[in-house]
């Protein structure tokens, strides 16, 4: 997987490039990962879905060529969800590319069957990184 790498915030995040690389490595195709801040989460999932919050990662699948598209994440929730959770910050940060990877490619969890099939794709491509909680 070539992954580009977009920080718009002011966060040193270089560390976090090296896990999510590793998660998706066994995938194949192109996809750009642009860290965000909760404002700007927050503007694109009001203007994209109309919920006014701050969410944790936002996908825009391309699918042109073999570029799948782009996985907006905000580490700052993402940093308040690992702690929330009881796990490290590389875990969350890597479970959400994962996430935002899955659906570029056509994933989603709007039923429970779609949900069930998410999660297991999820937790498998994170074990196989020896990521866990």
């Amino acid at each position: 997987m070539k992954i580009n790498f977009v920080n718009q915030t002011n966060l040193l995040l270089a560390d976090y490039y090296e896990t999510i690389e590793k998660v998706l490595k066994n995938e194949v195709g192109k996809m750009s990962v642009i860290f965000v801040s909760d404002e700007a989460i927050k503007e694109l999932n009001k203007t994209y879905r109309g919920k006014d919050k701050v969410t944790d990662v936002l996908s825009f699948p391309d699918n042109t060529n073999d570029y799948f598209g782009d996985c907006f994440i905000a580490p700052l929730q993402a940093f308040r969800q690992a702690l929330e959770y009881g796990h490290s910050n590389l875990r969350e940060m890597a479970f959400l590319a994962v996430h935002g990877y899955l659906h570029l490619t056509g994933y989603d969890h709007e039923t429970k069957k779609e949900e069930e099939k998410m999660i297991a794709r999820q937790e498998l491509m994170l074990k196989e990184a020896k990521i866990i909680r």
